[in-house]
């Protein structure tokens, strides 16, 4: 019989683990796997527009954890999954978690299965008191990095032998691989791809902006994302007097026209696992600069993929793309290894295999 694998997530969304995930339940083999999708909310439009059509769906409308649907949800939920009989449970996030996983252990489920992909950099009291409560009722903890997995067990105290990493991947076919030539015309593009929140030091790269547009006049720098800093970064904008040379484009549908219209590509966080925005940008084959943070350097293996500022402070961020403007060869030349070191090792279909692998070897199938 076909492995029965159950995801629960907050909501679906464009963001990389909404997206990773997605991509993960449309690919499953369904000779081998069949797939449900739990969603703790679910009911906002946006949502619903991204479900996938071919596997089960619930939808718990709980927006507030311990609000008067949590019940009636939970009991919801506990038939949904004694119905379909999941031989696995992949739970993602922390209110999911906190949620999902005692109901799936009540439910039976076999193997119970968190992914943790952040670095707990934001982690409160509250939060890692309740993830110690939930602990024991988790067979596995997936991260798709090994500073993540390092994170787990130094700050989390995690059992090393119930941590797999299993990396994200990437459709590259989406991405074009025209013959590109950087800084072909008077302006030079440089963007980002991130949710506008503080991890992501989307005001750091504002920053660097003002820092290099009086040395490099034709710079033109585009954010496409939106998210609860949009309201605090205008006013940085206004009080550096960026003007158009800095845009926030909000939510962009289609990613690849996005990054085929830049010269560079950056990514300023101060944390990451393993950036699904950074293997876009290889993909699409675009110079990079990202903060040596989380699997950015293995990505970038090492500075040969693309340029690695040492920090996300301002001075380091605008040294690295300083380097990348002033040598546009040495930058083609990055751009076309990073495109080559994605497809070949971090493609969709590479994530794919793993994660099946995964489940089979956790469930005991040879």
């Amino acid at each position: 019989m076909p492995v029965r694998v159950s995801f629960l997530i907050d909501n679906l969304g464009r963001a990389g683990t909404e997206s990773q995930l997605l991509a993960l339940i449309r690919a499953l083999d369904r000779a081998r796997f069949e797939p449900s999708l739990v969603l703790l909310d679910g009911e906002s439009e946006s949502s619903r527009q991204l479900e996938p059509a071919d596997c089960p769906i619930l939808r718990l409308g709980v927006n507030k954890l311990f609000g008067s649907t949590s019940l009636r949800a939970a009991g919801g939920l506990h038939e949904f999954w004694r119905q379909t009989k999941p031989d696995i449970a992949q739970i993602y996030f922390l209110d999911s978690a906190y949620f999902g996983a005692p109901i799936a252990k009540l439910a039976r489920v076999r193997k119970i299965v968190r992914v943790r992909n952040n670095l707990s950099y934001w982690m409160t009291r509250k939060h890692r008191m309740l993830n110690r409560l939930i602990r024991p009722f988790v067979d596995a903890t997936l991260t798709n990095s090994e500073a993540g997995r390092d994170a787990l067990i130094a700050q989390d105290g995690l059992n090393p032998s119930r941590i797999t990493v299993i990396e994200n991947g990437v459709d590259v076919e989406r991405f074009s691989e025209s013959g590109y030539v950087p800084f072909s015309d008077s302006i030079i593009r440089i963007g980002c791809v991130a949710n506008l929140r503080p991890v992501k030091n989307i005001d750091g790269l504002m920053r660097v902006a003002a820092l290099l547009i009086p040395q490099f006049p034709n710079l033109r720098f585009e954010v496409a994302g939106d998210g609860e800093q949009l309201g605090e970064l205008e006013r940085l904008h206004t009080e550096l007097k960026l003007g158009e040379r800095f845009r926030f484009l909000g939510s962009v549908r289609e990613i690849p026209q996005f990054l085929a219209g830049l010269d560079v590509a950056v990514l300023p966080s101060h944390s990451e696992g393993m950036s699904n925005a950074l293997l876009e940008f290889m993909a699409a084959g675009r110079p990079i600069v990202a903060t040596n943070v989380g699997a950015s350097a293995k990505l970038l293996d090492g500075g040969r993929c693309g340029i690695l500022a040492d920090t996300s402070c301002a001075e380091d961020l605008a040294n690295a793309l300083r380097q990348v403007i002033e040598n546009p060869d040495s930058s083609r030349r990055m751009a076309t290894a990073a495109r080559d070191r994605v497809a070949l090792e971090y493609g969709r279909r590479a994530m794919l295999r793993r994660f099946e692998e995964f489940y089979l070897r956790l469930v005991g199938v040879p």
